[in-house]
């Protein structure tokens, strides 16, 4: 069995994010950049597949800029067979990546897809669904519990009101919630094993997608500033500032 696991290079989540001086994006220039933590999270998922004999190949795929690379090599020295990178400066957003997803899964078909549910950077958590739906496969979004046989996939997914399982007939995709596992600590000479891991090139062209963003991004901005909170002597008080002051009563 083979499953394809999407990882996206994005900020560091350590790192303080900054608008660039127009406001017409977040200032990336001189700033660390790591894999988006869902997807080490689904990385680490495919991997303990592996090792428990369910899982025959994982197949790490990432979109974008050369530098791309870096990541899927993570991926790789965390456990990934091999990797797929479709390089492209183009901006993708949410659809464009679904698509090119779909065009690779196609191409190489995985009999199941695991992704992180949303990046840290736009949090649009859409990718999954919409590649799913792209795909006509079945999905379990937010999973914290993932049981994989032979011909199905149970997944325990996190909602308003607990927790919900549903069996999947594969192919299908799955998009990781945070406690679904622990990813590992990539020691050193899995670093270095990474370097000799096969990794591919795939191009836009070559796979025929049309990545013309739909959307176009008005204004980036840093939220407003919280004013400092204030001591109230007693509940009366509170319900009088909340009443007058705040407006919420």
């Amino acid at each position: 069995m083979k499953v394809l696991v999407a990882v996206k290079r994005v900020v560091d989540y350590n790192v303080k994010v900054r608008v660039k001086a127009d406001g017409s994006d977040v200032d990336i220039a001189n700033v660390k950049m790591s894999m988006n933590p869902f997807d080490e999270i689904a990385v680490e998922e495919a991997v303990r597949l592996k090792e428990a004999g369910k899982v025959s190949e994982v197949v790490a795929v990432s979109l974008g800029v050369k530098q791309c690379e870096e990541t899927l090599r993570t991926a790789l020295a965390m456990g990934a067979d091999r990797a797929i990178h479709v390089e492209t400066d183009a901006e993708l957003q949410p659809l464009a990546v679904a698509k090119l997803l779909k065009a690779v899964a196609e191409k190489e078909q995985p009999q199941l897809m695991i992704l992180g549910k949303q990046a840290i950077d736009d949090d649009a958590n859409q990718t999954g669904q919409m590649v799913a739906a792209l795909l006509g496969w079945g999905q379990g979004t937010f999973a914290s519990k993932v049981d994989l046989a032979a011909e199905t996939v149970d997944v325990t997914r996190e909602v308003d009101g607990g927790l919900e399982t549903v069996k999947l007939r594969l192919p299908a995709v799955v998009t990781t919630d945070l406690r679904l596992n622990e990813p590992r600590y990539v020691k050193l000479p899995n670093i270095m094993a990474a370097k000799k891991k096969p990794l591919d090139k795939l191009t836009v062209e070559a796979l025929g997608v049309d990545v013309t963003p739909r959307l176009k991004t008005l204004k980036v901005a840093e939220p407003a500033k919280r004013s400092a909170g204030i001591k109230v002597a007693n509940a009366a008080e509170l319900v009088a500032k909340l009443k007058n002051e705040a407006k919420v009563l």
